[in-house]
């Protein structure tokens, strides 16, 4: 891998990436699991060069370092799988609260302006015990173009892990937004287009302005497809 571009559909906020989408692309070139540090906002639609450092790879834009990746080992004490109905009901819930006080409405993951199939369609909802989140994804066709047929790019999975890792530990217009400073992950097994899959998210630790929560991806059998970690970081107040 020498380079990578971020599609537009893949956006975040409006005007950069989607973390977990471009942390995913940039750990197509770790073997197994591995985490990514985002020191910048990923740009759309430019072209960045990808350097190799021994295990560590690195995307630059031009002389800006936007991400930095690395193998990593991704250990979670995880909840069990959540059934597609609660998820669901979850997920009903997950797009009222979203829908009222996102900071980046556009999100491709959890953006209420990007419905599915445009969107991924994810609006992780509380439910009622210990801090869980849980949310529905059915990836669709477009996803799997350029992959492997019948399944998920992985990046569209790490994609789909990252939003979830925020429900449980956002402000939602309670104050500042938070952002993604890195995410590292393990994916298990591919998910598989046209399949409903559950997610299921959970705070780690509140550490001032930085917010660390976990996630978990099943399919619809309840197995384990893919697991992550993240960080966020409150932006500071004005």
């Amino acid at each position: 891998m020498d380079e990578l571009t971020i599609p537009a559909r893949f956006n975040g906020p409006p005007d950069s990436g989607n973390g977990g989408y471009a942390c995913g692309r940039l750990a197509a070139g770790i073997k197994g699991p591995a985490e990514v540090e985002l020191r910048a906002p990923p740009p759309l639609e430019r072209v960045l060069t990808v350097e190799r450092d021994g295990e560590t790879l690195v995307a630059l834009d031009g002389d800006v370092l936007v991400a930095r990746a690395r193998p990593a080992e991704v250990a979670l004490e995880l909840p069990a799988a959540v059934s597609l109905e609660r998820a669901e009901e979850a997920s009903r819930a997950g797009y009222e609260r979203w829908s009222s006080a996102h900071p980046f409405p556009s999100c491709v993951v959890c953006g209420p302006e990007r419905p599915w199939p445009d969107g991924l369609g994810v609006y992780p909802g509380a439910l009622d015990e210990g801090g869980l989140f849980a949310s529905v994804w059915l990836p669709e066709e477009s996803l799997a173009h350029g992959g492997d047929e019948g399944s998920v790019p992985a990046e569209c999975v790490w994609a789909a892990l990252d939003c979830p890792t925020s429900a449980p530990v956002a402000n939602f217009g309670e104050g500042p937004p938070i952002v993604l400073a890195s995410l590292a992950a393990s994916l298990e097994r591919p998910a598989a287009v046209g399949e409903p899959h559950v997610i299921v998210s959970w705070p780690l630790e509140l550490d001032g302005r930085k917010r660390r929560a976990g996630a978990a991806l099943f399919d619809s059998g309840g197995e384990l497809v893919a697991c992550a970690r993240a960080l966020w970081i409150e932006l500071r107040r004005e």
